[in-house]
């Protein structure tokens, strides 16, 4: 997942049709100017958003609908695909199961919707898969990590099967991710016990056990597990049991607010050694919510950091432009790619039907996407034959006084 805010880009941006341009001050909810594309008459194609807009994660939420709405913005802009004019549908899954499904059903209602980026939690997002694969309908998500979403249950066995052709992902998988995190934590931190520890949920509980398999098999030991619950805040029986445990390192799977406070907890308890987690926890949030000093703690995430790449600037410096209101946080880049992929979708679908959508759009539009191709803000955007992205690029990060620094980027190699 979350998957905020510096924003993990990398890669240089095409030229023509990825040309970014500012497009105004704006915040209005995030639903794009329909009359921007201008000349003729104009086939509306609206791409939902769904996302926490409210609530504990919506510094995230807010980053990856602002990022699809200048995607949608600049398609108009730059008259990406003749005779078309995009629009964006944002809305509020509150990080909770049960409303992600109630707005795609919400969506695939609308036959005007022949894409939706989202949501930021894999847990959402399985809430959301079969009612989008009935209907054909195209998902991308710029943040869900879990693998069973693409790969199905049995991916570790190493069965894997695609459970929704119209599923695909921006983001790479918490496979990828774990492994990456473990060797780093035992081949350049030098850390050999580790206390593996989850919150219960689907993104944190895939991570942590990716972690805790590759940190073993690279000859570390996995001192001790337990778990936590989100919402709560009081974490001190867990941050003992590290204590007493021996650990020189916890990794944690699960999200920021709770990351934060368990991080805290533990060099409270006495145990002043680092925490590590994925991209959930990788937010400036992160270190506000301890009153211990985090220095040292580690997170990883997706992609290379925007600090590093000139190709990023553009995209930067014209969602400044545009004057959000929110930053675009981690998943921003990722957003905005996913977005990008839907249009260049619609562009293809478009071009083989003499310049209209055909009366199968949806369908049409989730075949192209399998075949979609570009240089991004991320870097190459593709996908393969589960919907998952082909790039592999991640970013180890460290506290270092008030502010996460990145200390080692890398493309993942088995």
């Amino acid at each position: 997942m979350r998957h905020r805010p510096l924003l993990l880009l990398t890669s240089t941006l095409a030229a023509g049709a990825l040309t970014l341009s500012a497009c105004g001050s704006r915040d209005d909810g995030g639903k794009s100017d329909d009359n921007d594309n201008g000349g003729g008459t104009q086939t509306t194609v609206v791409i939902g958003v769904d996302a926490p807009l409210t609530g504990s994660l919506s510094a995230l939420g807010q980053g990856i609908k602002n990022s699809v709405d200048l995607a949608a913005r600049t398609a108009n802009k730059n008259k990406e695909v003749k005779g078309v004019t995009f629009r964006t549908e944002p809305l509020d899954d509150q990080a909770v199961p049960a409303s992600g499904q109630q707005n795609a059903t919400k969506l695939v209602a609308d036959k005007a919707v022949l894409g939706v980026v989202g949501p930021l939690n894999s847990g959402v997002s399985q809430s959301m898969q079969g009612v989008f694969a009935r209907a054909d309908l195209t998902q991308v998500s710029p943040a869900n990590t879990s693998p069973e979403l693409s790969q199905g249950d049995n991916w570790l066995k190493g069965d894997k099967k695609r459970p929704f052709k119209t599923y695909f992902r921006t983001a790479t998988t918490d496979i990828i991710q774990g492994r990456f995190a473990a060797q780093y934590a035992f081949n350049d931190a030098k850390k050999k016990k580790a206390f593996v520890v989850d919150d219960k949920q689907t993104y944190g509980v895939g991570l942590a056990s990716i972690f805790g398999q590759e940190f073993k098999r690279l000859g570390g030991e996995v001192v001790g597990t337990d778990h936590i619950t989100v919402k709560e805040t009081d974490f001190s029986s867990v941050a003992n049991k590290v204590r007493n445990s021996g650990a020189d390192i916890v990794y944690y799977g699960g999200q920021y607010p709770e990351g934060g406070l368990l991080a805290d907890q533990v060099k409270k308890a006495g145990a002043h050694i680092p925490l590590m987690g994925g991209d959930g926890v990788y937010d400036p949030a992160f270190i506000k919510a301890s009153s211990e000093s985090n220095d040292g703690d580690l997170g990883t995430s997706v992609g290379y950091p925007v600090e590093d790449l000139d190709s990023a600037k553009t995209f930067v410096q014209n969602y400044k432009a545009a004057d959000y209101k929110d930053p675009y946080a981690a998943y921003g880049g990722y957003s905005y790619d996913a977005a990008w992929a839907i249009i260049q979708a619609v562009k293809s679908v478009v071009t083989a039907n003499n310049g209209k959508l055909p009366a199968d759009a949806r369908a049409k539009v989730t075949e192209a996407m399998g075949k979609v191709s570009f240089e991004g803000v991320t870097g190459k955007v593709s996908f393969d034959e589960f919907g998952d992205t082909t790039n592999k690029q991640l970013t180890v990060y460290q506290v270092k006084g008030d502010a996460w620094k990145s200390v080692k980027s890398a493309t993942f190699k088995d």
